[in-house]
């Protein structure tokens, strides 16, 4: 691509927002949802949408030709459907539905990316900290709605990353497993019944409690994951042979990512093992994009926090006393960094 002197990256890239607000807006406006396994005319759905007429067509078609529906036929009588992967993962119907992060996308984030730029000047936080000057977990917890909103979100995104560490770790040597910052229970409801031997835990803040209670006994395993609660910024974490923090290290300084790190191996035996399930960034810092624009996000949601390596991982466990380490892929650019004590 390089040699040939063709801008057409550049302006992809540039108006990638174009496509993104697309995707996010049929999510929120729950077009997916809506279409289920039906097929409709554009005039059917955008009735069933509340849409005014003028944008109707153009926004189905430019749906179908980023990819994200079907289209049987041309014209005002062709039928609009869902792809497999709209089907599967934007459809509310489905457990295996991701787009509450994409709705958080659309309601937050994408106002705050706006001001990446004196997210970059300041290093301060863009998001609603920035008027109501309340960080941002505080604001979050503050609203019932809007914490079941972003605990989705992270189901959502978590699913495939957490499924894959429940198949790929091996778990057969030890007993009990702890997941720090367990917001729905998610890891745990994974791992409990694929490794019915473990003891099962999921920790978080007390407001979290009957989120988790709830999506627990929607899978079935309220006899098999135990729920506590406390606050891991004060608190010692319960003790288990495995310590698990999901896309938790990333939302901290670097004094309270060491604090986490060290109340992890205080929480462990001889030989337990800590897992912290993150976009990794790599560790020459070039190929990972995603993890690297998540860090920016970390600049945006909380201005000290950001994303890290697994070198930088390993340096902060040795620091605490582990004493070797091995990183594990998942899914997408989500890996385990795993350090044994």
């Amino acid at each position: 691509m390089s040699g040939t002197n063709n801008p057409s990256r550049i302006l992809e890239v540039g108006f990638g927002f174009w496509n993104s607000k697309v995707l996010l807006t049929a999510v929120e406006l729950e077009l997916f949802t809506k279409l289920g396994d039906e097929a409709m005319t554009g005039e059917a759905l955008g009735k069933a949408l509340d849409l005014h007429p003028r944008g109707i067509w153009d926004f189905f078609d430019a749906l179908v030709a980023l990819g994200f529906l079907d289209r049987d036929g041309n014209g005002p009588a062709a039928t609009y459907s869902n792809t497999e992967e709209t089907r599967l993962f934007l459809d509310k119907n489905n457990p295996e539905y991701i787009g509450g992060i994409l709705e958080m996308a659309s309601e937050r984030l994408f106002r705050f990316w706006s001001d990446l730029g004196p997210a970059l000047k300041t290093g301060k936080p863009q998001n609603e900290i920035k008027h109501s000057q309340k960080p941002m977990f505080e604001v979050l917890y503050e609203d019932l709605p809007r914490l079941e909103q972003f605990m989705g979100a992270m189901r959502g995104i978590s699913l495939g990353n957490f499924r894959a560490f429940a198949e790929k770790f091996d778990f057969s040597g030890y007993k009990s497993l702890c997941d720090v910052g367990g917001a729905t229970g998610l890891l745990s409801s994974l791992v409990a019944p694929r490794h019915p031997h473990l003891k099962c835990t999921t920790f978080d803040l007390p407001a979290v409690e009957p989120i988790a209670r709830k999506w627990i006994a929607k899978a079935g395993l309220t006899g098999r994951i135990e729920v506590v609660s406390g606050d891991f910024l004060t608190d010692a974490l319960p003790k288990a042979d495995i310590i698990t923090m999901g896309m938790i290290l990333h939302d901290w300084n670097l004094d309270k990512k060491k604090h986490l790190i060290r109340l992890a191996y205080e929480a462990l035996p001889e030989n337990g093992v800590f897992v912290a399930i993150e976009n990794l960034i790599d560790d020459e810092r070039r190929t990972n994009a995603f993890g690297l624009m998540m860090s920016l996000h970390m600049l945006i949601e909380f201005g000290d926090a950001f994303d890290f390596t697994g070198a930088d991982f390993w340096s902060w466990c040795q620091e605490a006393g582990f004493r070797r380490y091995e990183v594990m892929h998942l899914a997408g650019p989500c890996s385990a960094a795993i350090a044994y004590k």
